[in-house]
């Protein structure tokens, strides 16, 4: 057991002792063996439970998602510590300069008139800091590992600041229809290799239509997500009220079945 004082209100300082103490001689097992690669997963899983807590619009969730994000955060600057790389006063260091450096209207004597010089101000500046030359550099430093449709819209918006873009919407929605022709053909020669690919394309085209629509895509498929899980849930309950299990139902019924949910979930929304 490890010496240390219990209060009633913690501290950013005695979080970082307890990160410590939990990592050193005395400490939890478990937390000494972790590394950044052993506990990467969680990073994504707290993040995701934090969008959660602001989409119920729960205030104590989010208190407490934040904290577990926060922990993270300390935990990976621990490991650092530990190998002698930085500590966490290092990475707020760097966090307070970016932030200075990135906002001239604010604390230099830039002057910007509205949201637009801001952000192409901001794109100007981390172009610089970040020693991207290119263009292109801007769309490849978008990190792989966001999701895919987030990771699309990123990289489309990147994109058209560099003069890269649909027009107009109208023209963004007609390219959903030409990648769907390719698809098409793609499926007809049963080309399994190419019918990837076009479905791929399929996919970056909705994005690109999304955009231009102000739609956030990687939101509007959850939506849709969830709505197919709802009309689902009262289709089966309409089958178990009729004594039949769903697997055993031929898709012309279970359309059926999937209309009258339809038609309920209408009528509650109306």
């Amino acid at each position: 057991m490890v010496e240390y004082q219990q209060k009633k209100h913690y501290s950013i300082d005695d979080l970082l002792e307890i990160v410590k103490l939990l990592r050193g001689e005395g400490g939890c097992p478990w937390d000494r063996e972790q590394t950044h690669a052993s506990i990467k997963s969680d990073f994504i899983e707290e993040t995701c439970e934090v969008i959660e807590a602001i989409d119920l619009n729960d205030p104590e969730l989010l208190r407490e998602e934040l904290g577990d994000v926060l922990l993270q955060v300390v935990f990976h600057c621990r490991i650092e510590e530990e190998n002698g790389s930085f500590v966490f006063d290092d990475v707020c260091d760097e966090v307070c300069k970016k932030l200075i450096i990135r906002h001239p209207h604010v604390f230099g004597d830039v002057s910007v008139d509205g949201t637009d010089e801001v952000l192409k101000n901001w794109d100007a500046i981390k172009m610089k800091t970040k020693n991207q030359e290119t263009y292109t550099d801007t769309l490849t430093s978008v990190a792989k590992s966001l999701p895919a449709l987030m990771r699309a819209q990123k990289v489309g918006k990147r994109a058209m600041r560099a003069g890269m873009d649909f027009r107009c919407a109208e023209d963004a929605v007609a390219c959903i229809s030409a990648e769907k022709s390719e698809l098409d053909n793609a499926i007809a020669n049963r080309d399994s290799a190419n019918i990837e690919e076009e479905i791929g394309d399929l996919l970056f085209s909705c994005v690109n239509a999304a955009r231009h629509l102000g739609v956030d895509a990687e939101q509007a498929l959850k939506n849709a997500t969830e709505k197919f899980i709802k009309r689902f849930s009262i289709t089966e309950e309409l089958t178990v009220k009729d004594k039949l299990d769903m697997k055993d139902l031929p898709i012309e019924e279970l359309d059926v079945y999937w209309a009258k949910a339809k038609h309920i979930i209408d009528s509650e929304e109306n």
